[in-house]
């Protein structure tokens, strides 16, 4: 019986069997990339700010180039604050990561015994006959490159090949925050006067930008995109009134 386990286990460990399996009845979407985050993050951040940042300076009743200036340099200071943020954020993680799997290799090479040993716990844990345990981790434990990997999957949480790119991370801050933070302003720039067009442009973007992201996610699209409406709304509502509070008690 445990002879027969071990055939199906190595089996398994040579051919991949039950991911290819799993492929073959569904898909799953890519929860491990490091661009969704930063993007749906800086295209939010970027409406929600920029559109409460010219509506609160629009309440102080000043004239329209003021209200553009306003929206460009917000748009350029905070798409290089996102992307630096996110950059070293991202780096920081990265570097802390790459220390720990320094220090699990170490440990695999110096004490390559334990290293097995703690991996056949983990597999008896999970349900395995002792002696399959140990060949399973022994198994595992001749490829010192196989070995970090199930370590560092089983320690850590991480895939020694899967870290997250800190450039990645940066440009799609930047991107996602400049496209967000440019929807308030375009109106503007196409020859609109008054608040209300970057108004509804903006918020028809975080609906927008809801949506999408409830397409991604699974979620419901309409409640997502009310949700994302409604925050940004409320933002620009309050420094609306604001804006139009201090101008009048610095006029």
């Amino acid at each position: 019986m445990v002879s027969t386990a071990k055939e199906e286990t190595d089996t398994t460990l040579r051919s991949g069997a039950p991911d290819s399996a799993h492929t073959d009845h569904h898909t799953h979407r890519d929860v491990s990339g490091g661009w969704l985050r930063p993007a749906v993050f800086g295209a939010m951040d970027g409406l929600v700010s920029n559109l409460a940042l010219m509506t609160g300076v629009a309440g102080g009743a000043v004239d329209r180039n003021v209200i553009v200036i306003t929206g460009l340099a917000g748009l350029a200071a905070g798409a290089f604050s996102m992307a630096a943020g996110e950059y070293t954020s991202v780096a920081s993680q990265r570097d802390l990561v790459v220390a720990e799997l320094e220090v699990e290799r170490r440990e695999l090479s110096r004490n390559p015994e334990e290293e097995q040993r703690e991996l056949a716990d983990l597999y008896r844990a999970r349900g395995l006959p002792d002696e399959l345990a140990e060949e399973v981790a022994g198994h595992l434990s001749k490829d010192p490159e196989r070995a970090l990997e199930i370590h560092a999957r089983e320690e850590l949480g991480v895939a020694p090949g899967e870290l997250p790119s800190p450039m990645l991370a940066a440009v799609a801050s930047f991107a996602s925050f400049a496209a967000g933070a440019m929807l308030p302003v375009l109106p503007y720039l196409l020859g609109a006067t008054v608040l209300w067009p970057a108004v509804v442009v903006a918020l028809l973007g975080l609906f927008l930008c809801g949506a999408a992201v409830a397409r991604i996610t699974a979620r419901s699209w309409w409640y997502s995109g009310l949700r994302q409406l409604l925050l940004g709304g409320s933002a620009a509502a309050v420094t609306y009134g604001l804006g139009t509070l201090f101008g009048v008690a610095v006029g």
